[in-house]
């Protein structure tokens, strides 16, 4: 029990050096000191379980239980018994720290602050993996498999870590599984006993053997190797792992999706982690007909949750056909021309476009457009390289225009999915206290697009502020600090607050004028902004976000700078505009059709529903109909088999053969004349036999002749039908001859016989029994057991020779011989 003792806390301490890397995402070392605490629990209570001797599973209970104990002491809910003895509403209180890890998780990054949600779960996993790790190391006597849940300690750095991982928290957690594989190597050695050399002197476990010193070498060269190609080769330098996983509040991995679904793309984090990056990346070059082009757009995000807004799976058609342009009341439209190329920096299964497309060339037919988001997508391509040119529609207005926008019925399809929220009382009533005396959509708009300004407090940082309120958006509009997607995600929030449809679309503002209408757009114009839904008009764009503070930005006659004087209350038009013109800056908007819902969709244009059916009827037609298919499948496999079998018993008409000349008027059919031919058609007309008894529950003993099974199934099964016993003998005669004689039996009809059989069977079995013979035959499924049984033995007999071949070249075994 001492070596298990020793191995148990090896164990312990090499858990606690494989969660060193955690220390490169934490500002501070209070995750160590508690999980150091909740490890030598687990450890303390297992190495008193073993003591007592008692089973695996009981060390496995009583290490979870010390767990339980070292986190309500760690993690108090305030009712504990005794201080440590946890209660339900201790339970209850881990379950809202696990839920407010995830909210911290969005809304840090790294290095992240000691915050009590995120300790605990650090804790929690570091103790599980402790668990784990004594389980294998100590219970199981497997301790290089404990090197998994090490590493599942390791991978959670590199895979939130925006720049590469230091090298030196990894050389001390394979320090710590090097030196659980030592102790477990000396603990084995010591159950021999004492050694000794061959002069009789007594040598020491911890004395190096040829074997184990060349293992030591083996682990230090790969440790070795493992940080030193990274730092090697170019392009190994970034953290792995590093696409972006959760949304985020001012850093972020910066990644965009590589392939795979539009629908699964965080594009919060993305923009986040990109607008972090210190590095400036050019990501596209647009050369483009328009005088002052306004952002050019990629994403859409309007499915708002509690956590944010989400983004949903985009659908539409194929965009290397010409796409339906969109008329939009009261605005002035101008078509133009603008050709864009994407640098090898972004990718993503979305490309940047401007607003209203009614022409792309330059893209296959993976690539699809969603007219209702407005976004072009692909699921099986990527971004990366891309050259195209866009053909689109510029539309602008005047304050006036949107003032006469009616607003949407309460049963829109656009007004009950775009204006969906979560409630949040402080957002209802500051909603309420901006839009008190307001009798237009727009002027509501406005009174919350003029809210985010510097006159209110709001400022601009990548550096955000955390809260204690437990919902972002309350401390957002608390703080009054954040960059364009908080600004964006707020503003589309209090709008729907107000019953107007709204969500958050992302893209590049303006970048670098190089001359002659091209601009060059870099990770610094990423940029988020609102678009909100008028009647007639479609969606609209609002930048909330200070314009000082973002590169590129660009503000129109209907949403002009928050934080310069407007002066379109006094009837003057903004700058560059007429009174009743539009602004030649003037951004676009997005009014492809209003977003569907589930079962119904409405006129771009109109904004009427077009009414269509649910759908759910088809599929479940269809998935009735597939399992009709399938169940079909043995049926069909046995028809096919037996109409095979038939044709191979067609006769061969020869000269002389009177009753074969005679069996196309009689439909009888006969054996052939030919002997290999009247061999083949005998052995068809047994198998059928066999898989007709099998298909109807009578035994079938393959150790048994043709001639003994003919005669048995006459006395069990045949014996009140004279001409189904006549018919079976034929059988098995003609079986016999064809196994036996040299020459087979021919000249008789095997058909007829068979049909005779296979009636007088049917005849005699139950309803249940006739019903499987049709629809699932059992020997169809037998047959396909057989099969399967074959094919996984040859599989487990080739891997294993193949094993056997690989272990002639062990090095363990190469090393050894050297020794």
């Amino acid at each position: 029990m001492i070596a298990s003792r020793n191995l148990g806390f090896v164990a312990a301490a090499a858990t606690l050096l494989a969660a060193a890397p955690l220390s490169s995402i934490f500002q501070r070392w209070t995750w160590l000191i508690q999980a150091a605490i909740a490890v030598a629990v687990v450890a303390a209570v297992a190495a008193l379980i073993r003591a007592l001797r008692a089973p695996l599973w009981a060390q496995v209970v009583g290490m979870l239980a010390g767990l339980l104990l070292a986190l309500t002491w760690l993690f108090p809910a305030g009712d504990e018994l005794v201080g440590i003895l946890p209660t339900p509403d201790t339970l209850a209180h881990f379950g809202e720290l696990l839920q407010g890890s995830t909210q911290d998780m969005r809304s840090y990054g790294v290095k992240v602050p000691d915050t009590t949600p995120l300790l605990f779960i650090t804790v929690l996993g570091v103790g599980g993996v402790a668990v784990l790790v004594d389980v294998l190391a100590v219970g199981l006597r497997r301790p290089a498999l404990a090197g998994l849940p090490m590493l599942a300690i390791y991978s959670v750095p590199v895979a939130v870590y925006v720049d590469s991982v230091p090298a030196l928290p990894f050389v001390v957690g394979a320090c710590g599984y090097l030196w659980l594989l030592v102790t477990d190597n000396v603990e084995r050695v010591r159950r021999f006993g004492r050694r000794f050399t061959g002069e009789g002197r007594d040598v020491d476990v911890w004395e190096a053997s040829p074997l184990a010193a060349a293992g030591r070498r083996l682990a230090v060269v790969g440790v070795a190797l493992a940080v030193a190609l990274p730092l090697a080769v170019p392009g190994m330098t970034g953290g792995l792992l590093n696409q972006f996983t959760s949304a985020g509040n001012g850093t972020g991995t910066g990644r965009f999706g590589q392939g795979g679904s539009p629908g699964r793309i965080d594009l919060f984090a993305a923009l986040s982690g990109q607008l972090n990056q210190s590095e400036v990346a050019e990501m596209v070059k647009v050369t483009t007909t328009e005088p002052s082009p306004f952002y050019l757009r990629f994403g859409v995000a309007d499915e708002l949750r509690s956590d944010g807004f989400r983004v949903r799976p985009p659908t539409g058609t194929r965009v290397d056909r010409d796409l339906p342009g969109i008329d939009r009341r009261g605005a002035d439209q101008q078509r133009y021309q603008a050709t864009v190329e994407v640098s090898r920096n972004l990718e993503m299964p979305l490309v940047p476009v401007y607003s209203d497309p009614v022409g792309v060339q330059g893209l296959n037919g993976n690539w699809l457009y969603d007219r209702n988001l407005g976004v072009v997508f692909s699921n099986r391509d990527n971004s990366r390289g891309k050259r195209y040119t866009v053909e689109y529609v510029r539309s602008t207005f005047t304050p006036a225009a949107l003032r006469r926008a009616p607003s949407l019925p309460a049963e829109h399809p656009i007004a009950v999915q775009q204006t969906r929220r979560p409630s949040v009382q402080q957002v209802d009533a500051l909603v309420a206290e901006l839009i008190e005396g307001k009798r237009t959509d727009y002027d509501k708009v406005r009174a919350i697009y003029d809210h985010f300004s510097r006159e209110n407090g709001f400022s601009y940082s990548l550096s955000t502020k955390g809260g204690t309120s437990g919902q972002e958006i309350v401390d957002f509009l608390d703080n009054k600090v954040g960059f364009c997607q908080q600004y964006a995600a707020a503003m589309a929030w209090l709008v729907r607050a107000a019953g107007i449809p709204a969500r958050v679309a992302f893209g590049f503002t303006n970048g670098t004028s190089t001359g002659t209408g091209s601009f060059v757009l870099t990770n610094r114009n990423l940029h988020a902004w609102t678009e909100v839904y008028f009647d007639g008009m479609g969606w609209v764009p609002f930048d909330p976000t200070p314009a000082y503070a973002v590169q590129g930005a660009t503000r129109s006659a209907w949403a002009p700078d928050s934080d310069a004087p407007d002066p379109e209350p006094s009837g003057s038009s903004a700058p560059g505009v007429t009174p009743e013109g539009p602004d030649t800056t003037a951004g676009p908007q997005q009014p492809d059709a209003a977003d569907r819902d589930v079962d119904e969709t409405f006129d771009p244009v109109t904004g009427a529903p077009i009414q269509r059916g649910p759908t759910w009827p088809w599929w479940t037609a269809g998935g009735v109909l597939a399992l009709l298919a399938l169940l079909c499948v043995p049926a069909l496999r046995r028809m096919a088999l037996r109409r095979r079998r038939q044709l191979t018993v067609t006769p061969a008409v020869t000269a002389g053969a009177a009753d074969a000349a005679d069996a196309p008027a009689t439909g009888m059919l006969v054996l052939g004349a030919d002997r290999d031919r009247a061999r083949a058609d005998a052995h068809a007309a047994w198998d059928e036999l066999v898989d007709t008894l099998v298909d109807y529950q009578v035994r079938v003993d393959r150790t048994e002749t043709p001639r003994a099974t003919a005669e048995r199934l006459v006395r069990e099964a045949l014996a009140e039908d004279a001409t189904s016993a006549t018919a079976v003998r034929l059988l098995g005669r003609a079986e016999e001859r064809a196994r036996y004689a040299r020459d087979p039996l021919t000249g008789e009809p095997l058909r007829p016989a068979l049909a005779s059989v296979r009636d007088t069977l049917a005849a005699r079995a139950d309803r249940r029994t006739r019903l499987l013979a049709v629809v699932l035959p059992p020997s169809v499924l037998m047959r396909w057991r057989s099969a399967v049984t074959e094919h996984s033995t040859r599989w487990v007999t080739t891997t294993g020779r193949l094993r056997l071949r690989l272990a002639r070249w062990n090095p363990r075994r190469l090393l050894a011989r050297r020794a």
